[in-house]
């Protein structure tokens, strides 16, 4: 039976991908979850409560920050303002309503029914990721989880720019920002001045849809892009996917954008929409395999 598996796991790796790359909040399962729109509300709290940011601003600011960063998070940091990650992180995931998501059996088993690698490459921190696949039943689906943590790794001494210093699942927990003096730079007033010729100033974030970011997580995790399938909501972080190499899956419409390979209104639909990435499915009647076909189990496991 190992030498059977075997030469079913060597099948299935010559086939066109050997890596499904999966984003997470709002691609394993729906936006009407709603903690998308819980996240949003918790980081405009953070930015009144703890930063001390007008009320006011905050709408505009964010959406800027959102627009030249990639995440607000990313943005607040690059302006000038100075924050513990994990308390950050701690105050926009604490109190999402986590409650809202379910078991998803259809998801787990299309997901163990695949003997390739599944990865997790989200923004967010690892213990969100980790609450996100409980509460969803998937926590065993996948065989790492590329987090904030992953790309932001924070040492004692020193920010090492050594990948092989950083861990693929569970990276380092410790991710308080260094100090930064400097004074905040006024990104509403700079959109404002038509002529400004002011440069942005660059975040010390690493996240998508940073391209850098995205080569940073292939690396790390030992991923080939031209033999991987990119699953995302963000049509941003699809066109970068799209860049580095990658096949590329944008979840949550049927309607594809550039740089979109493949568009599926739900996740749920990846096993129809694209068919390529299951071989047919021919056991014979003696429990055996029949040659030349890859019969997978959902009991297999990731």
């Amino acid at each position: 039976m190992k030498m059977e598996f075997e030469g079913l796991f060597s099948q299935a790796q010559r086939q066109k991908y050997d890596c499904l790359l999966f984003d997470l909040d709002d691609t394993l399962y729906p936006v009407s979850a709603g903690l998308a729109a819980g996240v949003l509300k918790n980081i405009k709290d953070y930015m009144v409560e703890k930063l001390g940011i007008e009320v006011e601003k905050i709408p505009e600011l964010c959406n800027l920050l959102y627009k030249n960063y990639g995440t607000t998070m990313a943005g607040i940091r690059a302006i000038g303002y100075d924050f513990d990650y994990d308390e950050y992180h701690s105050f926009v995931h604490g109190r999402l309503p986590y409650e809202n998501l379910k078991p998803d059996p259809v998801l787990r088993t299309l997901l163990l029914s695949l003997p390739i690698r599944k990865v997790i490459f989200t923004n967010a921190d690892e213990t969100h990721a980790a609450k996100v696949l409980s509460k969803l039943g998937l926590e065993d689906c996948f065989e790492g989880i590329i987090c904030f943590e992953t790309l932001n790794p924070v040492h004692k001494n020193t920010i090492s720019d050594d990948e092989d210093d950083i861990e693929f699942v569970g990276s380092t927990s410790s991710s308080s920002s260094s100090s930064n003096t400097n004074e905040i730079f006024d990104i509403i007033g700079h959109f404002s001045k038509s002529n400004s010729t002011a440069e942005l100033p660059r975040t010390p974030v690493v996240c998508k849809p940073s391209e850098d970011a995205i080569e940073k997580a292939l690396k790390i995790a030992n991923i080939n892009p031209q033999r991987t399938l990119f699953f995302e909501d963000s049509v941003r972080n699809i066109q970068s996917g799209k860049r580095v190499g990658l096949d590329t899956v944008l979840v949550g419409t049927s309607h594809r954008c550039k740089g979109a390979d493949y568009a599926l209104e739900s996740i749920h639909n990846m096993k129809e929409a694209i068919p390529g990435v299951w071989k047919v499915e021919n056991k014979v009647a003696d429990g055996g395999y029949s040659s030349g076909k890859v019969v997978v189990e959902t009991s297999v496991t990731a």
